[in-house]
């Protein structure tokens, strides 16, 4: 019997060849269920922008010339978003702002958001997901033994199944080892596996080809609701 590898689908995200992997090495990819892209693009630019029909060409272009202006410390400042079924899907290149705790909470106010960063420099490849203001779980990619959140259990069913080690063996050098590569090695396809268990949207690079709404990410640490 042949077998199914779960993963496969999502392995092209782990890549570091731009060919293989427009969105690079650092980008976050998040999941909303109950806003539309228009409403998404809102809530990125905090309500003054409700994006400019574009594709993944006209994204990158924002997205450089921000970079261009600044040190790179801010991110990508622009956001791309489409729909897939009942879910509004983000991408956010050279960005790590839907993962952040400080800003995760006004994002997924009223709706539901499943997020992945993936950041090969400074920060840690992370997952999130919350519903209606309330972070249930998270971890860092490469330490799904170390979960957190209201619920930080709740997805333990769909971990397991793709294999990710929710503990770490005590006393057992070899075994250690054995579970920290495992979880290395496959950290970012697993998580971008585990979020399709969840919204049911597999994120392959054909979906990199959809029209979007593309719009600016707007202070996203300001005090306005």
């Amino acid at each position: 019997m042949t077998m199914i590898d779960p993963l496969a689908p999502f392995r092209w995200l782990a890549a570091s060849d731009f060919l293989a992997n427009p969105l690079d090495d650092i980008f976050s990819v998040a999941f909303f269920r109950g806003l539309d892209p228009v409403e998404v693009v809102r809530r990125f630019s905090r309500g003054e922008d409700s994006g400019e029909e574009s594709d993944l060409g006209g994204l990158n272009e924002a997205v450089w010339e921000f970079v261009d202006g600044g040190d790179g410390g801010d991110g990508g400042g622009h956001v791309g978003v489409f729909q897939e079924g009942e879910w509004s899907v983000a991408v956010e290149p050279m960005g790590w702002l839907v993962t952040l705790h400080e800003v995760l909470p006004r994002l997924s106010r009223g709706c539901e958001v499943v997020a992945i960063t993936r950041h090969d420099y400074a920060a840690e490849h992370s997952f999130e997901y919350a519903v209606d203001g309330v972070p249930v779980t998270g971890y860092r990619l490469r330490h799904p033994h170390d979960r957190y959140g209201f619920d930080p259990d709740r997805l333990n069913g769909h971990m397991r199944v793709l294999g990710m080690a929710l503990e770490l063996p005590e006393g057992d050098d070899a075994a250690y080892d054995a579970v920290w590569e495992l979880n290395y090695d496959t950290a970012v396809p697993r998580a971008f596996a585990l979020a399709a268990r969840i919204t049911g949207v597999s994120f392959t690079p054909d979906l990199l080809d959809r029209p979007m709404l593309v719009g600016p990410i707007v202070d996203p640490f300001g005090p306005r609701g």
